[in-house]
């Protein structure tokens, strides 16, 4: 085999590869011999078919494969000789396929085409200085969660005829109490979609319905029947009645109070707990868990900053291109529907496609940076972490565990997709372990405050081990 470097310039290489006519035939003999050997055809004993016969039959065919190992073969070769990292699949070009077909065998020429990993000069970990922002939790937010639990236990019961008769004439709904309606819903007077339910129970003072619904029931009776009229907001979710004017007709079939459960052990017992203070424990641990979340994600953000820093080498066209090409769909996407950020609105294509670009590139660079970090300082994911992570995704489809154990079997690049950010997290803890890392107890909204909205689209992909 002939190997020239036609291209050596920044990250991208080239190779004319000749592959020898003689070689080629030699392969193309050995394969039909060993092919004749294990034919069976009528006519003919085994092992004894003539040549002539095998190359009528099968030489073409046989010609193809030894054309494309050859290929697959020298790919393979000028990669390993030359201690290449290929950044994507070499690109071949120039096969000649009817020529590969032809008898006698002619030389097989192509070229290669690729672009490679850049060398990548690790950072001095140690100097990297990080802040962790960390939050408590408060007694008053135990004690919220306590009563947000307290008030889905709640019983809806009737009210007595002396508490009817304790309010005197006005014995109809009043704030805190609960009625249960159909209603029937109307724009110009003709009925629309989902504007019609029945046996709804609205709470008297509460926001779960349109603005002024609730409000219009106060003083409503079991058995009265009203006809409200009500606004919906500008930004409501069904866009053919945002802002739009409705009117109801309303039938109330039943008016009852609400009672709270009370806060003690009772309580946690129906949460599946023995006492009080173990339900007060687990809601503790429950959003500490999620304070601790937010931190961990705020400390990796803010590693992966001072990273992106630190990254000063080229990134292969190729994959550039194609991240920008999954991030050019989504933008192309979000303006076909309408919902392109704020920050993008009013912007051309050019610009946005300039911004987008060095997004892309800074996601490409910051991939390569994490995966040479791993790769160099032996990081990787174990059988034992890959198969509970896979269990876990597979957890999240009830009845259909079968089917998702056999995709993850079948399919290598969905199990690929539960690895890269595995790999990610323990490659990000690894260096976490290097920098230097301060504590500081900071409230939750500060913790939960996006530092910096505007770059939030730009974390880096997962890496890949």
């Amino acid at each position: 085999m002939q190997v020239t470097e036609t291209l050596s310039a920044g990250l991208k290489r080239e190779y004319a590869i000749v592959v020898p006519a003689a070689d080629i035939e030699s392969r193309r003999m050995a394969r039909l011999t060993t092919l004749g050997k294990q034919l069976k055809l009528p006519g003919f004993r085994p092992g004894k078919i003539p040549m002539p016969v095998i190359k009528q039959r099968y030489g073409v065919a046989v010609a193809a494969e030894i054309a494309d190992e050859s290929v697959n073969e020298a790919t393979r070769k000028v990669v390993e000789d030359n201690g290449l990292r290929p950044a994507l699949q070499p690109k071949i070009e120039g096969v000649d396929v009817e020529a590969a077909k032809a008898s006698p065998a002619v030389d097989l020429s192509f070229k290669i085409e690729m672009e490679i990993l850049p060398d990548i000069q690790m950072p001095d970990f140690g100097a990297i200085a990080l802040t962790r922002l960390k939050a408590v939790v408060a007694p008053e937010k135990i004690d919220e969660a306590v009563a947000t639990l307290a008030s889905r236990q709640r019983e809806l019961v009737d009210l007595t005829e002396d508490e009817l008769a304790a309010r005197g004439d006005a014995q109809g709904a009043i704030t805190g109490d609960v009625l249960t309606i159909d209603f029937l819903g109307m724009l110009d007077g003709v009925p629309f979609d989902g504007g019609t339910a029945t046996d709804i129970n609205v709470d008297i003072g509460g926001a779960d319905f349109i603005p002024g619904f609730a409000e219009q029931l106060i003083g409503a009776k079991a058995g009265e029947e009203r006809t409200i009229a009500v606004t919906f907001p500008a930004e409501y979710n069904a866009a053919h009645l945002a802002g739009k004017a409705a009117t109801f007709d309303v039938t109330v079939k039943q008016l009852r109070k609400s009672v709270l459960a009370a806060v003690d052990d009772a309580l946690a017992q129906k949460m599946g707990l023995e006492t009080l203070e173990e339900l007060r424990t687990a809601i503790t641990e429950r959003m500490q868990a999620d304070y601790d979340r937010m931190s961990r994600q705020r400390l990796k953000r803010s590693l992966l900053d001072a990273l992106t820093e630190l990254a000063h080498f080229p990134t292969p066209d190729t994959m550039t291109n194609r991240e920008f090409d999954q991030i050019w769909q989504r933008i192309e996407a979000d303006k076909a529907a309408d919902k392109l950020d704020e920050g993008d609105k009013g912007k051309d294509d050019d610009t946005l496609r300039t911004e987008y670009r060095a997004i892309a590139e800074r996601r490409v660079r910051l991939g390569l940076l994490l995966n040479d970090i791993g790769r160099l300082n032996g990081v990787s994911v174990s059988p034992d972490e890959m198969n509970r992570a896979i269990r876990a995704q597979v957890a999240q489809y009830p009845g259909q565990e079968a089917q998702m154990m056999e995709l993850f079997r079948k399919y290598p690049q969905v199990a690929e997709n539960v690895r890269a950010p595995l790999y990610e997290e323990k490659v990000v803890d690894f260096v976490l372990e290097l920098a230097k890392v301060t504590d500081e107890v900071v409230s939750v909204e500060e913790l939960a405050k996006d530092p910096d909205e505007a770059t939030s689209a730009e974390a880096a992909p997962p890496a890949t081990e």
